[in-house]
């Protein structure tokens, strides 16, 4: 008998099996054919709970692995340990769960490897290691990955806030006039800004709410925090939740990755209603809730989110006059019009019209490289007895117009911008300087007294004051009066 044959004999080695599998770290599990425990080392007890005793002679399966993490039943017969007692292949798994004796699951990794005897299947050997350390990382990873994914796509989407603030500031420029009812709106303005009230600015189409609602912002404590603008006319019902609150993915169809509403974005800032008169009835609720409570839940996700957020709403309508239709809340009205701030239309500020316009005409000059042209009084005349009834949206639609159509000429063809202006007599004095021709003395003459006669006609013969001929002409009332005396000019009789 050999040395090698009489060690194997040794009682003592079937204990010193015993010790190392009982000192491993992971758990092991003996099974017999029938996938009845037959051996459990102290790891398993240590990971699961379930004592030695407990375990020997019982289904593993039945015991500890018999339900899905997500609650679902798992069928003897799908389950891998027991398949290496069918098909005698070892078997491993990386995802799944055995449940503690306490009743929580256990993460966990395994591998069932066939035992063979004499050719003969005969059992099986389960070793299994507990990985909730590693789990735990990996969903802290995916969360750290989640929020640095929100905070990107946040980052963008106050990057194209600002483009936009860039872009509307291009075009508009700051609030320019210095009329009585302008004055007005200012002096509302600089009380309103520096407190945390909610504003309702009121005036009617194009007469500059996004300005102003902009002049309240950047005068604002919240002035280096984002001013987010909404246009409430434009947003789908279905998508109105979404637009504010934001989704999470998988929210609803075309929910391909996690918004960030608008809310979110203002945190810290402004929220701008503009069109706040257009939201639904139906919808109204849900934004009060949030103002109210300064909290929401994004689409799809349960979690409640809180933002400190300054609201200024914006709307050409008559809201109180909404709430007694029946078609705005009227909670909704009172949260939204704590301090409300008239805008007043260019008809009530005639006098603002050309700075105004010499503003357009400069910067739209600048943009096209050209020589900026100077607003002639004759030009400022007609200007303000135009209505405009689109406000100041209409005068920078007029001057960039006007820009246009004034190349190359030496002053603005504005009569061909301005809607149902009729060019004047002295419109054919431009076209023949710009021509090069020239004029005898008749013609000349002629021209002038065409231009005098056009003038008083136009003013209703009035010569001076606001309005008058003299002020069209931009010449004193009694050189206009001597020189409508030299023509013989005289106003018809009725």
């Amino acid at each position: 008998m050999t040395e090698h044959t009489q060690l194997l004999q040794e009682p003592s080695l079937h204990r010193l099996h015993q010790l190392i599998l009982k000192a491993a770290g992971e758990g092991i599990y003996g099974l017999d054919c029938d996938g009845k425990a037959t051996f459990v080392n102290e790891a398993a007890v240590r990971i699961l709970g379930w004592k030695e005793q407990e375990v020997i002679g019982t289904s593993i399966h039945d015991l500890h692995h018999h339900t899905h993490l997500d609650g679902r039943h798992y069928p003897t017969e799908e389950c891998p340990i027991y398949a290496a007692l069918k098909d005698g292949e070892v078997h491993q798994v990386d995802d799944e769960v055995f449940w503690h004796s306490a009743g929580h699951a256990v993460p966990v990794e395994y591998t069932s490897t066939p035992i063979w005897e004499n050719g003969r299947l005969n059992g099986a050997v389960v070793i299994f290691r507990d990985i909730s350390e590693r789990v735990k990382i990996e969903e802290e990873r995916e969360r750290a990955f989640a929020e640095i994914n929100r905070l990107k796509e946040q980052l963008e989407q106050e990057r194209d806030y600002l483009r936009d603030e860039i872009n509307i500031s291009a075009n508009f420029g700051e609030i320019i006039g210095a009329s009585q009812a302008l004055k007005r709106t200012l002096s509302q303005i600089e009380a309103v800004a520096r407190t945390p009230t909610s504003v309702l600015i009121l005036g009617e189409s194009g007469v500059g709410k996004e300005m102003v609602a902009r002049a309240i912002h950047l005068n604002s404590d919240r002035a280096h925090h984002p001013l987010v603008k909404v246009n409430c006319a434009s947003i789908p019902k279905e998508l109105f939740e979404s637009e504010f609150f934001g989704h999470v993915k998988g929210a609803f169809t075309g929910a391909h990755r996690d918004r960030v509403g608008k809310m979110q974005l203002a945190n810290q800032g402004t929220l701008f209603l503009d069109e706040v008169g257009e939201i639904p009835l139906d919808l109204q609720g849900k934004l009060l809730r949030a103002l109210q409570e300064s909290e929401f839940e994004k689409v799809g996700d349960e979690r409640t989110q809180r933002v400190d957020v300054r609201i200024i709403a914006a709307t050409n309508r008559d809201l109180a006059e909404e709430v007694k239709r029946g078609r705005f809340r009227e909670d909704l009205y009172y949260r939204l019009s704590v301090f409300p701030v008239d805008v007043p239309p260019l008809k009530q500020r005639r006098e603002d019209i050309a700075p105004i316009a010499q503003h357009f005409i400069n910067s739209f000059c600048r943009q096209l490289g050209r020589r900026p042209f100077a607003l002639t009084q004759a030009q400022i005349a007609k200007l303000k007895q135009h209505p405009w009834p689109g406000n100041i949206r209409e005068l920078k639609n007029v001057m960039e117009r006007a820009v246009i159509l004034s190349a190359g000429a030496h002053r603005l063809n504005l009569d061909m911008a301005l809607p149902g202006s009729e060019p004047p007599q002295e419109q054919a004095e431009d076209q023949m300087f710009v021509a090069g021709e020239i004029l005898t003395e008749t013609e000349f003459r002629q021209l002038e007294k065409n231009n005098l006669l056009a003038a008083m006609q136009r003013t209703q013969w009035k010569i001076s004051g606001a309005d008058g001929a003299a002020e069209l002409l931009g010449l004193k009332p009694s050189t206009l009066a001597y020189r409508l005396s030299q023509f013989g000019i005289k106003r018809p009789q009725p």
